[in-house]
C-alpha cells in the first residue's frame, strides 16, 4: 500500500509542474480602471471607466506564466460631470464612436507572487503600443459564496499624444496616470 501511495505521489509531482495556471474571469462589479490628469496644472481631475471586463491566468507558484486581458468601453467614462464626460467621448479625446474599445493584454511578467512588472500591449484611440505596467497582488483566497478570488493592481503613466490624443490641455496635462484594479473569480477547469 505504501509503495502504491508513493507511486501516485511521484506521478502527481511530475504532472503538477505541467498544469496550467488557474483561469480567472474579471468581476466587473469589483474591478476598476481609474485615471487622474492635471487640470491646467492647477488641480487633479479624477475619473474612471465603468465598463471593465476580461480574464487572467495566475499561479502564485509560477507567476512568470501569468497573462491578462482587460477590455474597457471608453464610452463608460465617468468624471462625475455629464458635460465633461460628453466632451471626453468626442473626437477631441476618446472618439468613442470611432474607437469603441480600449484594451490591455499582458503576457510577460517578471517578479514574484507579490508584485513585479508586466509587459504587454495597450490599445487606446486606435493606437497599440508596447507598455510595461507595475503590478502588485492585493490578495487571494476563498470568498463567502464558495468560490476563489484573486485581486491585483497595476499602474501606468500614459502620454496622451503617444495614442493620438493631442487636444491641448496645457503641458501639465500631457500625461495621465492610470490605475487598473481587478478582481477575478477562478473558473472551474
Amino acid at each position: 500500500m505504501m509503495k502504491k501511495n508513493l507511486s501516485i505521489g511521484l506521478a502527481l509531482a511530475l504532472i503538477a509542474p505541467t498544469l496550467p495556471a488557474a483561469e480567472y474571469k474579471i468581476d466587473p462589479t469589483h474591478s476598476f480602471v481609474a485615471f487622474r490628469i492635471q487640470h491646467l496644472g492647477y488641480s487633479w481631475m479624477y475619473g474612471q471607466f465603468n465598463d471593465v471586463s476580461g480574464s487572467f491566468s495566475w499561479d502564485s507558484k509560477d507567476p512568470g506564466a501569468s497573462k491578462v486581458s482587460v477590455k474597457v468601453d471608453p464610452a463608460s467614462v465617468d468624471t462625475n460631470h455629464a458635460e465633461r464626460d460628453k466632451h471626453l467621448r468626442s473626437s477631441d479625446f476618446l472618439d468613442t464612436g470611432k474607437f469603441p474599445e480600449a484594451s490591455f493584454t499582458g503576457a510577460k511578467y517578471t517578479g514574484d507572487e507579490n508584485g513585479g512588472l508586466l509587459e504587454g500591449e495597450l490599445s487606446v484611440h486606435g493606437v497599440t503600443l508596447p507598455v510595461s505596467v507595475n503590478v502588485s497582488r492585493v490578495g487571494e483566497g476563498k470568498d463567502p459564496w464558495g468560490g476563489y478570488r484573486a485581486g491585483f493592481e497595476a499602474t501606468y503613466t500614459m502620454t496622451r499624444s503617444d495614442f493620438g490624443m493631442d487636444y491641448n490641455l496645457g503641458p501639465a496635462s500631457e500625461e495621465m496616470e492610470i490605475t487598473i484594479s481587478i478582481e477575478g473569480i477562478r473558473q472551474q477547469p
